[in-house]
């Protein structure tokens, strides 16, 4: 199998995890989706653990690369923290889905513990790239950094949730907006 091949069932994993969870995952479907046959996902994914781990993976390195390429592309660190709930805003605007770790941490329990340590991953990642930005904005003291931090992407995941559940993306824009009138997000 060629590693196109590998990508095709990567994003079609993606997408499918973005709408459904990990539950959501069947490698029937996503060769279907692909167009190959489902026994030749297992030639790089030998099980679903591995398959929702790699995809899981992909995704918060991604975002990862995603927080520093707009970190470095302003020296204005405010400015990232006021851009920043755009990066969950952009799954929605995408049928409607969530972010995939997001969704997968809602089925924690039922997860291989290889997909549980890319899901906290994720979650590690946005915290730690918004403690920095948040001391670097001199938003925060060095010490509230991290606990502002925990905050800020807890509370936008959760409108990313509630605007879902809805269908509403104006509700996750409201949310934001009063995020930053309460004092919480930078405006």
């Amino acid at each position: 199998m060629s590693s196109s091949a590998k990508e095709a069932i990567l994003a079609a994993a993606k997408r499918t995890a973005q709408a459904h969870g990990y539950g959501g995952l069947n490698f029937r479907d996503l060769a279907d989706e692909v167009g190959i046959k489902a026994a030749s996902i297992y030639h790089h994914f030998p099980s679903k653990a591995d398959l929702g781990a790699a995809v899981a993976r992909r995704y918060w390195e991604d975002t990862a690369a995603h927080l520093e390429a707009m970190l470095a592309e302003t020296s204005d660190p405010a400015r990232c923290l006021r851009q920043y709930p755009e990066v969950f805003r952009k799954s929605l605007e995408s049928d409607n889905r969530m972010c995939l770790c997001s969704f997968m941490a809602a089925e924690y329990d039922d997860l291989p513990e290889a997909v549980k340590h890319e899901v906290q991953a994720f979650a590690d990642v946005n915290v730690a790239w918004l403690s920095r930005v948040l001391s670097a904005a001199a938003v925060v003291s060095a010490e509230e950094s991290e606990p502002r931090a925990r905050a800020i992407f807890a509370a936008i995941a959760g409108a990313q949730l509630i605007a879902r559940s809805r269908s509403d993306i104006s509700l996750y824009d409201a949310l934001i907006d009063n995020y930053r009138e309460a004092g919480l997000l930078p405006v």
